[in-house]
């Protein structure tokens, strides 16, 4: 009678699940997102992106089912999202990781991903080191870099010279801060200041002051999504900052609908690099608003993540019908290469040698038309790659 170890049952256990999952006719995407909790908001528009590709292109590729599983890490928690990313791999056999709202989750999952050679597929986690965590994680969504450096070409290209930055402290807001900095002084300009608030602040009065008192040509913030860009903004009137003519230059999310709606006309006359905004023009992007909001019944309009998240689908997609639809991660990031897509926002490729997103930024204002707030595209850069890397 032959006798196992337990270690020798469990491989044999998993070898056996593998080989079982290897022969079905069912495509498992294994979604990390945070479902409840402070980003909860985030989430739903992840899942909502998820959703919509669904809708429009049904739940087939290469002849198989697709199957998405949800898993909720409930906010900023790698322990956490490690556990559930093996969980995944192990238990669910998912061929594909996907998701990730904050990076430190995402860093966390993707050592389950290079251990065992899952693809991942990151819809918004945006620290330019990432994707250098493991071959076998791409992203769909932005680096911050990626938005500040043409923010600040832009900023000196028409007639910044003095700025003032002003940056939540935390990797993100420091990431931001970094690359403005360093391009807009790499062009000849010059900040007069730079303050990095404390993630929890709510009165930003103090801050803001600060910046009237150097009389700079223009302020740049960087701020978590949601109420606190709206707080900022309405401390910004408040002290006259925009009567004494220091520009307003924000990043991604200041188009979103939370924030329009909570800023109001606060917002007017802001100005905001970013990949996505839901009011931006095009067919495509009208297409995938429509189908957003009878995703949503309705109760939401897309946000950046919700594009990002979108576009990730179209990504494991048409990658996946690449292969035959046949798991493993090797053959899933050779398949990628080469990658380009239509999109929400527009072009998008990504870079065979860093596996990031190569995407247009556009340089939008936020105007009142017709008794709504808009994020108007006024300038663009084409093709951008994370210039971290």
């Amino acid at each position: 009678m032959n006798r196992f170890t337990p270690g020798v049952c469990l491989i044999v256990a998993m070898l056996a699940g593998g080989a079982a999952h290897a022969q079905d006719d069912t495509i498992r995407i294994g979604v990390i997102t945070s479902l409840s909790g402070p980003a909860a908001e985030s989430g739903a528009q992840m899942k909502a992106g998820i959703d919509t590709w669904l809708r429009l292109n049904g739940d087939k590729v290469a002849g198989k089912r697709i199957e998405v599983i949800y898993k909720d890490d409930t906010g900023t928690q790698p322990d956490i999202a490690k556990r559930l990313a093996n969980e995944l791999v192990t238990r669910d056999h998912v061929d594909v990781l996907a998701g990730f709202v904050f990076t430190p989750n995402a860093m966390a999952a993707a050592g389950v991903a290079d251990q065992s050679k899952t693809p991942m597929v990151v819809m918004n986690a945006a620290a330019s080191s990432l994707t250098a965590r493991s071959p076998y994680v791409t992203r769909v969504s932005y680096t911050i870099a990626q938005s500040a450096k043409p923010l600040a070409e832009w900023a000196y290209r028409t007639g910044a010279r003095r700025v003032f930055t002003v940056v939540a402290d935390y990797a993100p807001g420091i990431d931001a801060e970094t690359w403005f900095n360093k391009t807009f002084t790499g062009l000849g300009g010059k900040i007069v200041g730079s303050v990095r608030m404390p993630l929890n602040s709510v009165d930003y009065g103090a801050f803001v002051q600060r910046v009237k008192d150097e009389k700079p040509d223009a302020i740049h913030v960087f701020l978590p999504n949601g109420q606190p860009m709206v707080a900022f903004t309405k401390a910004y009137r408040e002290k006259g900052l925009d009567k004494a003519n220091i520009r307003f230059l924000g990043g991604e999310g200041w188009g979103d609908e939370d924030v329009l709606k909570a800023g109001g006309d606060s917002l007017v006359g802001i100005y905001s690099s970013g990949f996505y905004s839901y009011t931006r023009p095009g067919a495509d992007n009208a297409s995938f608003v429509d189908a957003f909001g009878k995703t949503v019944n309705g109760r939401m309009q897309p946000s950046f993540l919700a594009a990002s998240s979108y576009d990730g689908m179209a990504l494991i997609a048409k990658t996946l019908a690449k292969t035959g639809g046949k798991p493993g991660g090797a053959a899933f990031m050779q398949a990628l290469k080469g990658y380009t897509s239509s999109s929400p926002r527009g072009t998008v490729t990504i870079d065979p040698a860093t596996r990031d997103i190569v995407q247009t930024i556009y340089i939008r204002r936020i105007d009142k038309r017709d008794g709504r707030l808009v994020a108007t595209e006024i300038d663009r850069f084409d093709a951008v790659k994370d210039p971290a890397k």
